[in-house]
C-alpha cells in the first residue's frame, strides 16, 4: 500500500524538499562567498547531499503516484500546520543578504541562518520517523537527523572559532536582530 496523499511519508516528503532547497541555495550562495577551505567544503557537501535526497524523495512520491506538492499548509502532517516559512527558513531578506555579503561575512552569516534550518530539520525527521514503518523513509529520516546533528555541531564550531557565540541560534524571533547585531559586531572589528 503507498503512501496517500494526507500521510505523514507524504508530507515530511514533500516539506523536506522544500527545506532542502534553501539549505542547497545558501550553500552554493556561501560556496562562491567564502575564502574559507572549511566553509566551502562543507557547503559543498550540504548541496550535494540534499540534492541526492531530493531526489529520492521526488522519486517516492512519484512511485506513490502522489503529486510533488500538497495542497495544505507545510507541516499538516506534524499537528501543526504553518502558513508561510517553515522553522528554521531564511527569510527572502536574509538570503538577499548573504548574496550580497563577501568572504568572512558571508561564511558567518551562512552559519548563523545554516544552523538554525538545520536544528528545523531534525525535528521533522524524528516526526516522521514516529509515524512511519516504511524502510526507505526510516532509512532517509534517519541519515538526514543524524547527519544535521553532526553538523550542527561542526557549523557551532566554526562559528566559536570566529568568536561569534551560537547559542542563541534557537530563537526564531530574536533572530533577524542577532543578525543585525553580529554584522554590526564585525564591521566595528571586535
Amino acid at each position: 500500500m503507498a503512501p496517500a496523499e494526507d500521510s505523514a511519508e507524504a508530507g515530511f516528503a514533500r516539506d523536506m524538499m522544500v527545506h532542502h532547497a534553501q539549505a542547497v541555495q545558501m550553500a552554493e550562495i556561501v560556496r562562491d562567498e567564502t575564502e574559507s577551505e572549511e566553509i566551502r567544503t562543507m557547503a559543498a557537501d550540504i548541496a550535494l547531499t540534499q540534492q541526492a535526497q531530493i531526489g529520492q524523495m521526488q522519486g517516492w512520491l512519484a512511485v506513490w503516484g502522489l503529486p510533488a506538492t500538497g495542497t495544505g499548509p507545510a507541516m499538516t502532517w506534524m499537528g501543526h500546520p504553518t502558513e508561510g516559512r517553515m522553522p528554521g527558513m531564511a527569510s527572502p531578506q536574509e538570503l538577499d543578504e548573504l548574496q550580497r555579503a563577501e568572504s568572512e561575512e558571508a561564511a558567518v552569516l551562512f552559519l548563523q541562518l545554516m544552523i538554525p534550518h538545520h536544528e528545523a530539520a531534525v525535528p521533522m525527521a524524528e516526526a516522521v520517523l514516529e509515524e512511519t514503518d516504511r524502510p526507505e523513509v526510516e532509512r532517509l529520516a534517519g541519515a538526514i537527523a543524524a547527519s544535521q546533528q553532526s553538523e550542527i555541531q561542526l557549523m557551532q564550531g566554526l562559528l566559536n572559532q570566529r568568536g561569534v557565540p551560537a547559542e542563541d541560534s534557537s530563537a526564531p524571533s530574536s533572530s533577524e536582530q542577532s543578525h543585525a547585531d553580529a554584522s554590526s559586531h564585525m564591521h566595528g572589528g571586535e
